[in-house]
């Protein structure tokens, strides 16, 4: 009985020293990847943007995608972030970003202001829709960060975008316009013809959404980094109609930083 009661001390002070043993790793190693001793810094960034503004979901009056390419596409930026915890933290920045898109879309029965000529038509549209954005910003997140590993940290939180410049445009052809509703009289646009849209003085100035990202250490001072930016609220005021569904910015960011 003592032999087997010395068994379990003894199975259980093994435990307990290969647990702190296991602990005293995970700290070098927390040290090892850490380019300072304090629990504060700052991460300078620079990354590719790519992504597009979207109804979400699809509205069943586009009925094919047939060509996306990114337009600009580059972001700056600092994010500043404070430890309260071995793991855990909050991190805010300022970053500056060039983001859009240009995209060519199948449609039907999408509703459309459009600019022929001298005239303006509204109504109906059903051929081709070629799409240019462009925005240019500084956007402000404050995110919480949580280390899952010496190496990783995820980040979550709310940004708010700021628009310095914003550029919606695009041209419709292949196809014909109902004025008024489906039923109104048809007006033919070719290719040869075109007609064209820009709905850039109805876009919104300030946007916001949801930021999901995740920064890993290639070395005590490189960090590689990846971010998604998920808009909340549409790119259009509320009052404007001719697109009657809302358009909403989602854009992922991948990049590198310097940690100091």
């Amino acid at each position: 009985m003592r032999l087997y009661t010395l068994y379990k001390y003894a199975t259980v002070c093994a435990g307990l020293l290969t647990a702190l043993g296991v602990q005293a790793r995970t700290e070098d190693k927390y040290e090892t990847w850490s380019p300072r001793t304090r629990d504060w810094g700052v991460l300078v960034r620079a990354g590719f943007v790519m992504g597009g503004t979207t109804p979400l979901p699809l509205p069943q009056e586009v009925r094919s995608i047939n060509r996306y390419r990114p337009e600009g596409g580059l972001t700056f930026g600092a994010d500043a972030y404070k430890m309260f915890h071995r793991r855990w933290g909050l991190m805010a920045g300022v970053h500056f970003f060039m983001e859009g898109m240009n995209t060519g879309a199948d449609v039907k029965n999408y509703h459309m202001g459009i600019t022929q000529g001298v005239d303006y038509l509204e109504g109906n549209f059903t051929g081709t829709d070629v799409t240019k954005t462009f925005m240019v910003g500084f956007t402000v997140p404050v995110m919480a960060t949580f280390r899952i590993s010496p190496r990783w940290n995820v980040n979550l939180g709310p940004y708010v975008s700021f628009l310095t410049y914003r550029d919606f445009e695009g041209s419709v052809y292949n196809g014909y316009l109902r004025e008024g509703d489906p039923t109104g009289q048809k007006v033919e646009i070719s290719h040869l013809n075109p007609a064209t849209y820009d709905f850039s003085a109805n876009m919104r100035s300030i946007l916001w959404g949801m930021e999901l990202g995740f920064d890993w250490k290639a070395t005590r001072r490189i960090t590689a980094f990846g971010s998604l930016d998920w808009g909340m609220n549409g790119v259009f005021h509320s009052h404007f109609k001719t697109i009657d569904f809302p358009m909403y910015p989602m854009y992922a960011t991948f990049g590198v930083a310097y940690n100091y």
